[in-house]
């Protein structure tokens, strides 16, 4: 990154100093790099930024913008990238409900719009576009693995909570799914909440045998330490986005022995997968989360697609897209009918890592080879 220019909220990254030539490709990457769950957006940047500069090419210009979790600046944001910036892909966005108030008037426009987190259903099914692909996973699918990990490891009375939004009501369904069996009770709270003291007790009060949640950010960190102070001793479960490496460490020994589900884990065995961790550590000083996964491979998507066409010729890179010929650091990828993955889900286990810190372990399989149930209400 050559050049780096303050803009108000967010940020103007470019990957060359002299102006866009006319076959140069303009990518605007909006992303939370501020508030709550910022390091989501951070680092889906950093490993989409990474991806970039491995690449060596200097015809890609990348701005950045900080959405700061707000659906209207988001909404802003795409407006003046595509009508003053006039970028070929947008990108970035984390929450979806800025995917749903970016999305589906950027694609309608004719931008090629790649997803390197937010999966709400709608997108997957009746909404779903031919300029829309998803790099990261359809919100529901590692709720789903834990559904079904749970019901094979024998737990019958699961209690479930998360945050009333899309991807949260897609994280219980997506759970659902799945586990096929009875469930307690549903506790959805509130998007930015810090104080779990009601919800604690509901759980406490009910005859659960586990907990599965999904809180991302920095609500997960709140929960997670106000549950270990509250004598609660329900087993924890639930998807990466509540458990990534960050999380983990600020909320300590609490995480220990607590499970997830991912598509990635950093000790994944595949050479695509030594290699980014490797240089996300050297070129960052930290161990990447699966956001930094995602930025990767979506890049490195991005990227694949460019060696075939030129976004303005949008058949023959949509095309290029859709083949997603690249080596993705999760190892087995490739696209549905709907642009959204079919892939492996994994097991991760918390433990206590060799600086004593909680870190994420490779435990196995949860499921292969797994859609989104959406897949089946689209009509490309």
């Amino acid at each position: 990154m050559k050049t780096i220019a303050s803009l108000g909220l967010g940020l103007l990254m470019t990957s060359a100093l002299t102006a866009a030539q006319a076959d140069d490709v303009k990518i605007g990457m909006i992303t939370t790099l501020s508030g709550g769950g910022s390091h989501l957006g951070v680092d889906v940047r950093d490993g989409f930024m990474l991806a970039i500069e491995q690449s060596g090419r200097d015809d890609i210009e990348v701005l950045i913008q900080d959405d700061a979790n707000r659906p209207d600046l988001a909404r802003s944001l795409s407006d003046e990238f595509m009508q003053r910036d006039n970028v070929d892909i947008l990108t970035g966005i984390i929450w979806s409900n800025l995917a749903m108030a970016v999305v589906p008037a950027a694609v309608r426009q004719g931008t090629f719009y790649i997803s390197p987190n937010a999966g709400p259903s709608a997108l997957a099914g009746r909404q779903c576009h031919e300029n829309y692909f998803n790099v990261a996973w359809q919100n529901d699918n590692l709720h789903e693995a834990m559904g079904a990990y749970m019901k094979e490891e024998g737990f019958e009375r699961p209690i479930l909570m998360a945050p009333n939004y899309p991807a949260g009501t897609d994280a219980l369904a997506g759970f659902k799914h799945r586990y096929e069996g009875e469930v307690v009770d549903e506790i959805y709270t509130q998007m930015g909440q810090t104080d779990y003291a009601a919800e604690i007790a509901q759980i406490r009060a009910s005859d659960a045998d586990s907990l599965f949640f999904f809180l991302p950010g920095g609500m997960g960190i709140s929960f997670m330490k106000q549950y270990e102070n509250s004598g609660v001793e329900l087993p924890l479960f639930g998807a990466a986005f509540s458990f990534d490496e960050i999380i983990i460490q600020a909320v300590g020994s609490a995480a220990i022995g607590t499970m997830n589900t991912s598509q990635w884990a950093y000790d994944l065995d595949n050479d695509a997968n030594r290699a980014f961790v490797d240089s996300f550590r050297e070129a960052y000083d930290r161990t990447p989360t699966l956001y930094a996964s995602q930025g990767f491979d979506s890049a490195n998507l991005i990227l694949s697609a460019l060696e075939k066409a030129h976004p303005s010729d949008q058949d023959a890179f949509r095309e290029a897209l859709r083949e997603a010929d690249f080596a993705s650091v999760r190892g087995k990828f490739r696209f549905g009918d709907n642009h959204h993955p079919i892939q492996d889900v994994y097991v991760r286990e918390v433990v206590e890592g060799e600086n004593g810190q909680p870190t994420n372990r490779l435990v196995g399989l949860a499921i292969e080879d797994i859609q989104d149930v959406y897949a089946v209400d689209c009509q490309m």
